[in-house]
């Protein structure tokens, strides 16, 4: 038996299905500032902070209710702050205890927001739900 992990030393991608790719590309490029690496007839490739993301365009795509991908930052609340300033609105779940930034703690040190839409994005739910993290 190997005491190995398969990929436990290997580094993750991440895969985001979207209806509308050039709102898609705006958003991660642009309103997030992700650097666009590779485009081809198939996915926007770009790179966050060393994390491959792709965003493909897939027709018959449904939004899903949960979050699809999320960031650990340094500082949540100045991080909430910028995304505001930006259009970005934050989920207000009902009977989850969240500040007046919509940010929650499920353990202590953990602190997590979850957005709702986008303001400059037409079909915002095609993009997933975005989670943030702070430790």
């Amino acid at each position: 038996m190997n005491d190995q992990s398969i990929l436990g030393g290997a580094k993750a991608g991440c895969f985001v299905c979207v209806t509308d790719r050039a709102r898609a590309k705006t958003f991660y490029g642009e309103t997030l500032g992700l650097t666009l690496v590779h485009e081809d007839n198939f996915a926007a490739v770009f790179d966050s902070n060393g994390t491959t993301l792709r965003v493909s365009p897939a027709k018959d795509f449904k939004p899903q209710p949960f979050t699809v991908m999320g960031w650990e930052v340094p500082e949540i609340r100045s991080v909430v702050k910028e995304l505001a300033a930006v259009g970005i609105e934050f989920v207000r779940v009902p009977g989850l205890p969240q500040d007046e930034q919509g940010i929650w703690s499920p353990a202590p040190g953990i602190f997590l927001v979850q957005r709702s839409g986008w303001k400059h994005v037409k079909s915002r739910a095609a993009l997933g739900r975005v989670a943030a993290s702070s430790r």
